[in-house]
C-alpha cells in the first residue's frame, strides 16, 4: 500500500507570509508543503529558501517540492530554479509544458518543448532533483494522452507528472485520466471545483476523492503518488484549512 503524505501548496494562501502558511499547515495536521516560486520562495533567493526550509522543519513539517513557473522555453534558464530547490531541500520541482494547449501547438512547437524538457530533465537529474509536469489546460500536458506522449518523447526517469481533476469533467472521466497516468504520477493537487471553477469544500466531491485515494494508495506503480497537496480553498479563507485538511486525512486513512 502506498503511503501518501497530506500537504498544502503554499500558493493556496498567496496573501499570507510564509511563516503564517507554516503555522496553518502545522495546526491543520498536515505533513508537507509545496513552496511556490511566485511569492513565498522567489527564484534565486537562496537565503530565503534556506530560511523557509528551516522554519518548515522546525514546525515538524517537510518541504516536499518547489512549485515553479518554468515553462520549458528554449532560452529559459532552469539553473536558478534548481538552486532554490536545493536550498529548500526538495527533490522535486513542478514545471509546465509550454504556453499552448495541445490542440494549438504545431509539431515544431511540440518538438521544441520536448527538446527543452529533455535537457531540463538531464540537468535536474544531475543534481538529484526530479521534474514533474503540471497536468493543466493551456499546456501540452492538458490531457492524459498528450501527457503520456510528452513523457515518452522526453524519455527520462527524472520527469514525472502531477495529476489533478480536469475542471468540469465527470468523476469517471477524471479517474480514467488518473489511471492512464498512474505509473508516472508523483503528486496530486487536491481541490473540489464544480461544475466549473466554483470552489467547493473537499467533501462536496466525496464520490471522486474516496475512489481516487482508494486507487492511489492501493497501487504499486512507480513513482506512485507520494504527496496529496491541497490547492486552494473556498474564498481563500485560512479558517477553512483545518476542515479541508481533516477531510484529506480522512480520505487517506480510510
Amino acid at each position: 500500500m502506498t503511503k501518501i503524505r497530506p500537504g498544502l501548496c503554499s500558493v493556496t494562501f498567496r496573501a499570507l507570509e510564509a511563516e503564517e502558511v507554516v503555522g496553518l499547515a502545522a495546526e491543520a495536521g498536515l505533513e508537507v508543503i509545496e513552496w511556490g516560486a511566485d511569492v513565498h520562495v522567489p527564484v534565486g533567493d537562496i537565503e530565503r529558501a534556506a530560511q523557509i526550509a528551516t522554519e518548515t522543519e522546525d514546525a515538524g513539517l517537510t518541504s516536499c517540492s518547489y512549485g515553479s513557473y518554468f515553462r520549458s522555453g528554449a532560452d529559459e534558464p532552469l539553473s536558478p530554479i534548481l538552486d532554490s530547490a536545493e536550498a529548500l531541500g526538495v527533490d522535486r520541482v513542478r514545471i509546465w509544458a509550454g504556453h499552448l494547449g495541445s490542440d494549438e501547438a504545431s509539431e515544431e512547437q511540440w518538438g521544441e518543448t520536448v527538446a527543452r524538457l529533455r535537457d531540463a530533465a538531464a540537468e535536474a537529474d544531475a543534481r538529484g532533483i526530479g521534474l514533474a509536469l503540471e497536468f493543466h489546460s493551456g499546456t501540452l500536458a492538458d490531457t492524459a494522452p498528450t501527457t503520456l506522449r510528452l513523457l515518452a518523447d522526453v524519455g527520462s526517469p527524472a520527469l514525472s507528472t502531477y495529476w489533478q481533476p480536469t475542471v468540469g469533467a465527470s468523476v469517471e472521466a477524471v479517474l480514467a485520466e488518473y489511471r492512464a497516468l498512474a505509473a508516472y504520477t508523483s503528486a496530486a493537487h487536491v481541490f473540489s471545483w464544480w461544475p466549473a471553477q466554483e470552489r467547493l469544500p473537499l467533501r462536496a466531491r466525496d464520490a471522486l476523492w474516496t475512489r481516487f485515494f482508494a486507487e492511489a494508495q492501493a497501487g504499486s506503480a512507480t513513482p506512485g503518488v507520494r504527496d496529496a497537496l491541497l490547492e486552494f480553498v473556498p474564498g481563500d479563507d485560512p479558517a477553512l484549512l483545518r476542515g479541508e485538511a481533516a477531510a484529506l486525512r480522512a480520505y487517506l486513512s480510510a
